[in-house]
């Protein structure tokens, strides 16, 4: 939990941290914001790319050593931006700790995956889980307090003592395993063209879309991304010691549960990142209620997931896979309907003849986000449990790391789509209102973007319609993306009892095989 949480703490708590980082840092040629923006997604990117790489080294060479080597190298890497003299170099060590923290997420479940067993193994997942979420809730509450009351490096060196305590603990209790079927070889090209799979496509989405697909490196990214992905399966087919054993894809709960994460987590991402554009850029809620909104659902989560990880370890996980995006379906389909009249009250006209609804965020944000939230609680611990009990545990390592990028690369390419179609929608709605405006050319573009309030307050009210219409068409996907999840889930998942090591590797035992249906 320690060893993943931090991954997860600095993919949030950093945030908080940027703008003060572009104010106090000196640059040598990047500009304030493009050098936010990569301190930002150079941590992602380098993770992302690097989590399959991360996850088979985990089962080749030890959970154990590995992870210990990750926790080290992601202190180092903190110390090292906590100490950054200039932006450039800031954006170099956040590129050295994503490498860091590659190891460490696909290796907290490999090591969950080899120590325990049954129910209890699902409870463990569910804490997992739970961990997780907490960790995301807190980073923006704890990077601002440490940047309003020390220093924006101090965000990057909190991880210290919490590397420190994740070293002792795993030195002392955890016990070392490893795949004893591996072969004494690496398959360093088969790493080579995952890298450029899964970096290839994150980073033309993230590139592409920041450039508003004007840039053509975005399209060149992505099709290197694709042409390695084509590849990738027929190297591996060919390899005799490869990095992702294909026999993996046998298992179809394995192969269903990379397909619902794929539709799932970009749904996830849409929905919290749309959501939050949405209320502060549309509505003028501030940053940190817009922070807030999640939190009443995200806390079942927290405090929940335990006992779902639980309940599918004992029923099967299928049906909680099924009923969770189905949930959140829910939600979403409530957020269609708000209005673009839906602001905080700090914004009525003072105009008293002129009338708005008031602040609605009780009526309109927080009932789909406890959806949201219950969604999520009975989804991610079934989730986890069906993916890894659907595979040998000796490939545990490589295997969560093929779901969590998965889990990295969908949610940009869903977000990458959804901004293709919410940006035509919003100027489409604009050339139709405002008669004699150029609502297509670059300049028009700079000031009047989609979710953001315009400089020009007499464009503010259609602006803000269009923004609410285009966030009615990102839900409208984000809808649909858990629709297909929760019939992707219900139609392929089965219920199996659970391998035990013991059962693997007993002579009779196929990697491929799989026990009886539980029920």
């Amino acid at each position: 939990m320690l060893g993943s949480g931090i991954v997860f703490l600095d993919s949030t708590v950093v945030n908080v941290a940027l703008p003060r980082i572009g104010h106090d840092l000196p640059r040598l040629f990047l500009g304030v914001l493009e050098g936010q923006s990569y301190v930002y997604n150079a941590y992602l990117l380098t993770l992302s790319a690097l989590l399959i790489l991360a996850g088979a080294l985990n089962d080749f060479y030890g959970r154990k050593r590995m992870f210990m080597f990750g926790l080290v190298g992601f202190g180092v890497t903190s110390v090292l931006c906590g100490l950054a003299p200039n932006m450039e170099l800031l954006v170099l060590f956040r590129v050295l700790q994503g490498a860091a923290g590659a190891l460490l997420v696909p290796g907290s479940l490999a090591l969950l995956t080899a120590n325990f067993e049954g129910e209890e193994q699902g409870r463990a997942f569910g804490i997992w889980a739970g961990a997780s979420a907490a960790t995301t809730i807190l980073g923006p509450v704890v990077g601002g307090f440490l940047v309003d009351s020390l220093s924006w490096r101090a965000a990057f060196l909190i991880n210290i003592p919490l590397v420190a305590i994740g070293l002792w603990a795993t030195y002392v209790h955890v016990p070392e395993s490893r795949d004893e079927q591996a072969s004494n070889k690496f398959d360093w090209l088969g790493a080579a063209v995952v890298g450029l799979a899964v970096g290839g496509l994150a980073f033309g989405a993230i590139y592409g879309q920041q450039r508003e697909w004007r840039d053509p490196a975005g399209f060149v990214a992505i099709g290197i991304g694709l042409l390695a992905t084509i590849a990738l399966p027929v190297l591996m087919a060919s390899s005799s010691h490869p990095l992702i054993p294909l026999h993996l894809f046998k298992s179809r709960n394995f192969t269903v549960t990379n397909i619902s994460t794929l539709l799932i987590y970009g749904a996830l991402y849409v929905f919290s990142y749309y959501q939050a554009l949405f209320m502060q850029g549309t509505l003028g809620y501030t940053a940190a209620a817009a922070g807030a909104a999640g939190i009443p659902g995200t806390l079942f989560l927290v405090f929940f997931s335990s006992r779902f990880g639980s309940l599918a370890a004992r029923y099967g996980p299928r049906w909680f896979m099924a009923a969770g995006p189905a949930v959140m379906l829910l939600g979403v389909l409530w957020m269609i309907r708000v209005p673009p009249t839906s602001v905080p009250w700090h914004l009525r006209p003072a105009d008293p003849t002129t009338f708005l609804p008031p602040a609605s965020y009780f009526t309109d944000f927080l009932p789909a986000n406890i959806l949201f939230g219950l969604g999520i609680m009975v989804l991610v611990a079934p989730l986890t449990t069906a993916l890894m009990t659907s595979i040998p545990v000796r490939n545990s390592g490589v295997g969560s790391a093929i779901n969590n990028a998965i889990s990295r690369v969908g949610p940009q390419l869903a977000g990458a789509l959804i901004f293709v179609f919410i940006t035509a929608d919003f100027y489409r709605f604009l050339a139709g209102r405002l008669s004699g405006v150029d609502v297509s050319s670059a300049g028009f573009h700079a000031r009047v973007s989609p979710l953001n309030t315009p400089p020009d307050p007499g464009l503010v009210g259609v602006v803000r319609e269009a923004s609410t219409e285009s966030f009615h068409i990102a839900m409208l996907v984000v809808a649909i993306l858990f629709l297909l999840g929760a019939l992707v889930n219900a139609a392929g998942i089965r219920n199996e009892a659970a391998k035990t090591p013991a059962a693997e590797s007993s002579p009779e035992a196929e990697p491929t095989s799989l026990q009886p249906e539980a029920n």
